[in-house]
C-alpha cells in the first residue's frame, strides 16, 4: 500500500482491515524482518540499503508473495508497494494478480498540506518545503500507475477531503458492491497532483 502525506491513508487502511477481514502486509516490515532473520537474502537486502541502492522489485514481490501464501487469508492490504510502474509490472508478472478496480481518493493538495502541518506528530520534515517535495516525488513515481489503471477503466473516485467517517462510508459502498469477488488483493498506490490523494487497488487472482 502506498499512502501519501496527509491523505488519511492510515485511518482508512485500519478501517478496511477491521471491517473487511484483510491481512495487512507492509513491504518495509517484510524487508526489515528478512534482514533480521540473518538469511542470505536478508544480508543482500541489508547491503543494498547500506549502499543506498534500491532493493530489486523481484525481491520485495517474492517476500510479499510468501507472506500472502503463509497468511491463510485470501485478501490482503499491502503497505508501501507498488511505488511505481516498474513495481506494478513486476508484481503482476510474478504473482499473476491483476486489479479488478482502483479506488481513487481525491484530495486537494492544499488540504493535505493543512493536515500535515497541523497534525503535530513530531516529524521534523513536516514543513511546507519538504512536504511539497514529497508531493512531487509521489506524483512523478505514481502517476504512470494511476494512468495505466485509468486507461483500463478501473478507477473509482472518492472525495477524501471529507471527514474520515464520511470517507469510509463511501469506501464501504464500493467494497460492499464487490462482495461476490472470491479472492482479492488490496494494495494502495499514491498519486499526488493538484487534485488528487490516495489510490486503493482491489485485485483478484485470474
Amino acid at each position: 500500500m502506498r499512502g501519501g502525506p496527509g491523505s488519511g491513508k492510515g485511518t482508512q487502511c485500519a478501517n478496511i482491515v477491521q471491517n473487511f477481514g484483510f491481512t495487512h502486509l507492509s513491504a518495509g516490515d517484510l524487508l526489515r524482518a528478512e534482514i533480521k532473520s540473518g538469511s542470505e537474502n536478508g544480508t543482500m537486502i541489508q547491503s543494498m540499503i547500506k549502499e543506498g541502492k534500491i532493493v530489486p522489485s523481484e525481491v520485495t514481490v517474492k517476500l510479499l508473495q510468501q507472506a500472502m501464501q503463509e497468511s491463510g487469508n485470501d485478501k490482503f492490504l499491502i503497505d508501501g508497494f507498488p511505488r511505481n510502474e516498474e513495481n506494478r509490472e513486476t508484481f503482476e508478472s510474478v504473482t499473476g494478480i491483476e486489479p479488478e478496480f482502483v479506488l481513487f481518493f481525491d484530495c486537494p493538495e492544499e488540504e493535505m498540506e493543512k493536515r500535515l502541518l497541523s497534525r503535530n506528530q513530531g516529524r521534523e520534515d513536516d514543513n511546507l518545503e519538504t512536504i511539497k517535495k514529497r508531493f512531487k516525488v509521489y506524483m512523478e513515481s505514481s502517476l504512470p500507475v494511476v494512468v495505466y489503471y485509468s486507461l483500463k477503466d478501473k478507477v473509482r473516485k472518492i472525495d477524501a477531503a471529507k471527514q474520515a467517517e464520511a470517507v469510509f462510508e463511501d469506501v464501504k459502498a464500493i467494497f460492499n458492491s464487490k462482495i461476490e469477488v472470491p479472492l482479492i488483493l488490496l494494495y494502495v498506490i499514491q498519486q499526488v497532483a493538484s487534485e488528487d490523494c490516495l489510490t486503493l487497488s482491489n485485485a483478484k487472482m485470474p
